[in-house]
């Protein structure tokens, strides 16, 4: 069994993310979603709309996504890959090269953005 994971807040989920995931269980037979906790979040100084418990729900009701794990950190991709064995290491083109030193556990892939959708333009559409 091929294994992918991938991370992201998925907050105020929308069709690029729905894309993103399908794209990412493509690239094998099971898709983990390392999910941003809230405390996370503050860390990183973003503000999610839903609480941790309610984007996992919302992303485990999700066909592509075979599990949903928390992320505390950014030190623990290395960990989760050994823990979990992964194959494949997924992210947004947005992180081109940031990843790369994940080559020596896995492969890792930046699949391309999806073009004219973004949680910061929802939100920046709402303020208008």
């Amino acid at each position: 069994m091929k294994k992918v994971i991938t991370y992201g807040t998925f907050d105020l989920l929308h069709w690029g993310h729905i894309h993103l995931l399908k794209r990412a269980k493509e690239l094998g037979d099971y898709l983990i979603v390392g999910l941003s906790t809230d405390e996370f979040n503050v860390k990183k100084h973003k503000q999610s709309y839903y609480c941790y418990e309610e984007r996992k729900l919302i992303l485990e009701s999700i066909k592509y996504v075979d599990k949903v794990i928390p992320e505390d950190s950014w030190d623990q991709k290395i960990k989760d890959i050994q823990i979990y064995g992964i194959d494949v290491f997924v992210m947004g083109s947005d992180w081109q090269g940031e990843f790369d030193f994940l080559k020596d556990y896995c492969k890792v892939v930046y699949l391309p953005r999806t073009e004219g959708i973004s949680t910061s333009k929802i939100k920046h559409d709402l303020s208008k």
